[in-house]
């Protein structure tokens, strides 16, 4: 008796009053929206299924506070008239610090005129040729002797020794000097440096490979010419090559600053330019982001990203006012920014989903008793609420309607 008390008060909480299916009226209106709501519901759960099943991005700027840390500059340049020989490539910064004549981590590949690959080579001039070379105290190689030759004055020390063409060129760069006539150098000689840079003479260059900077501002640039300081002024020895011009036509297949990252965009990747005047100094202005990217799996990237903008100084035979180049002078920015991969929970996910089939259902309710104007005024929030209590009200609705083909078909007999 207590038990039935119980149930009865239970029943009578019932929010969903079940109706005698005898009062039921179907109509064409009202199965034509109960089918564009189906469809509607099921993209939306579908829509919903993806974005659970995809990570998410979540995008924070911070200031960046870290200190001591190195820049990785990834690079991949064509200039398709310039010469490996003659290419060479230059970094500095604003603390003071200077890589001339960069050439660890450096790749040079020497292509032809329709960008065909002739020669891949570390960034070299070439190995000399022992043929009786002059030694440093005048006399040529005997067979009993070490080879030791002169740096033609450049020596640091009385035993330094420049065994080829390159090494000369070196040491006169530590000096300070200029290698205007490179014949008058026995190694050069020997090595063919001008014949050469003369069969080279049409040729392109492909350089790639990566820097590792200071994280200050600071720049780097490809140029003709071996680099040196001569009274505190950065310049490049263009004499040895007996040239008045120089072509910096170049294409940028790749730049970055740090790892790659799903998402990145380099703004540089594919941009080409072609040289119109004789001699040409083009710059490149970047501003370096630093950016944290953090996957699912909680793995942090350590990258970059950059803006650019960009200006080309051209000038005539003979008029040239600044260095023929490439250059990129790079600052970085103060903020950095932080990419965090994160999944929906699976309980927004829940709370999603009723929404899109109560909220469907709900609305199908409101057409069909024409009342869509009044549940326009409710707020979000109690928009979940009246989906909620639809969605309770469609499983309510299936658990009924299941008690009672179970109860049917126990009193014919047809239940098993």
């Amino acid at each position: 008796m207590m038990m039935e008390s119980i149930i009865g008060k239970i029943r009578s909480l019932d929010a969903y009053p079940k109706i005698n299916e005898d009062f039921y009226s179907r109509t064409l209106s009202g199965g034509v929206i109960t089918l564009v709501s189906s469809i509607v519901m099921i993209l939306l759960f579908i829509s919903e299924l993806r974005l659970y099943l995809h990570a998410v991005t979540e995008t924070k700027l911070v200031v960046d506070t870290s200190r001591g840390e190195r820049l990785r500059i990834n690079f991949d340049v064509t200039f398709p008239a310039l010469p490996c020989s003659i290419l060479s490539l230059d970094a500095m910064d604003i603390s003071g610090e200077q890589h001339l004549d960069v050439r660890h981590d450096i790749i040079k590949k020497r292509i032809d005129a329709h960008g065909n690959v002739i020669e891949t080579r570390p960034d070299t001039i070439g190995a000399p040729k022992i043929e009786r070379p002059l030694q440093r105290h005048g006399g040529r190689l005997d067979h009993n002797e070490t080879y030791c030759g002169s740096c033609y004055g450049a020596e640091a020390a009385d035993d330094d020794c420049c065994n080829n063409c390159e090494e000369v060129r070196e040491a006169y760069r530590k000096k300070g000097w200029a290698l205007s006539n490179p014949d008058v150098i026995d190694q050069c000689k020997r090595e063919g440096f001008l014949q050469r840079i003369k069969e080279e003479e049409g040729e392109g260059c492909n350089i790639y490979g990566f820097l590792d900077v200071n994280k200050v501002a600071g720049n780097f640039h490809f140029a003709p010419g071996k680099s040196f300081q001569q009274s505190n002024v950065h310049v490049h020895d263009l004499l040895a090559f007996q040239k008045d011009s120089f072509n910096i036509s170049h294409k940028i297949n790749r730049l970055a600053f740090g790892d790659y990252f799903p998402g990145v965009v380099n703004p540089l990747d594919g941009v080409q330019w072609t040289q119109q005047t004789p001699n040409a100094n083009y710059q490149y202005f970047l501003k370096v982001v630093p950016t944290v990217f953090t996957d699912v799996n909680g793995h942090a990237i350590q990258s970059n990203q950059f803006s650019v903008t960009e200006h080309v100084k051209g000038a005539e035979l003979g008029q040239l006012q600044a260095l023929p180049g490439v250059f990129y002078f790079y600052d970085l920015s103060p903020i950095k920014v932080t990419f965090t991969e994160t999944h929906v929970s699976f309980l927004h996910f829940l709370t999603n989903v009723c929404a899109i089939v109560g909220g469907n259902s709900l609305s199908l309710s409101l057409s069909l008793s024409l009342s869509l104007s009044l549940s326009l005024t409710h707020t979000h929030t109690l928009t979940h609420f009246a989906c909620v209590f639809t969605v309770s009200g469609i499983i309510d609705s299936f658990v009924y309607h299941g008690q009672k083909a179970i109860k049917k078909k126990m009193e014919i007999g047809k239940f098993s």
